[in-house]
């Protein structure tokens, strides 16, 4: 198994291997130049982003900055938005579905290291995928880790730390994030707390 194989493979490895390094450096390069791009540069971000990432569908919105490992790890579906200062810890593939939003700050991790002290001084890693469902919503300051998958039509609350898998059609909250109730009619008559939707 080579050290590519081995990134996708969810066993340890050590990333230490100067193959790697460079092909890392090649997607700042690529992210600088997204980063550095105008506000109504929006074709100019558009075939960034379509060099950067594995896959991009129509209508993608990104707002500058945006920070990933790879990049080419990352899928994105069609009209998905991302607010400032995305964070991708794509060392593996992270798949994003249709309609997703993200708040600013958030992070996407698929990279995890070993409790074990020894192996972290070598620089030991792992990497386990994550899937975002179509039509999430993931708030501000969320952090999503290795592994996890969250279903879709789900709403992850703003700060959560998201450790384990979340069904669909939940709001979802909290460090670690725990489901907190189901999507349900009320949700059509209000859309804040106690704020009904106009008539």
């Amino acid at each position: 198994m080579d050290i590519e194989e081995r990134l996708h493979s969810q066993k340890v490895y050590f990333c230490d291997d100067e193959e790697l390094v460079q092909k890392q450096v090649k997607c700042l390069d690529v992210l600088y130049d997204f980063n550095h791009t105008r506000p109504t540069e929006m074709d100019k971000r558009r075939e960034i982003m379509t060099r950067l990432f594995a896959e991009v569908g129509d209508d993608c919105y990104i707002e500058p900055p945006l920070h990933a490992n790879w990049g080419i790890h990352t899928h994105l579906g069609k009209s998905v938005y991302a607010n400032f200062n995305l964070t991708l810890v794509d060392d593996t593939h992270i798949y994003i579905g249709d309609h997703v939003m993200i708040g600013p700050n958030v992070t996407i991790a698929t990279a995890g290291h070993p409790i074990e002290p020894d192996l972290r001084r070598k620089v030991a890693q792992f990497n386990i995928p994550v899937t975002i469902g179509n039509n999430v919503w993931i708030g501000a300051n969320s952090v999503i880790l290795p592994g996890v998958s969250v279903g879709e039509n789900s709403v992850i609350g703003a700060g959560s730390v998201v450790t384990k898998d979340i069904p669909p059609n939940v709001v979802a909250v909290g460090n670690p994030c725990r489901v907190l109730r189901e999507i349900n009619d009320r949700d059509k008559e209000y859309y804040y707390k106690n704020r009904k939707f106009d008539e």
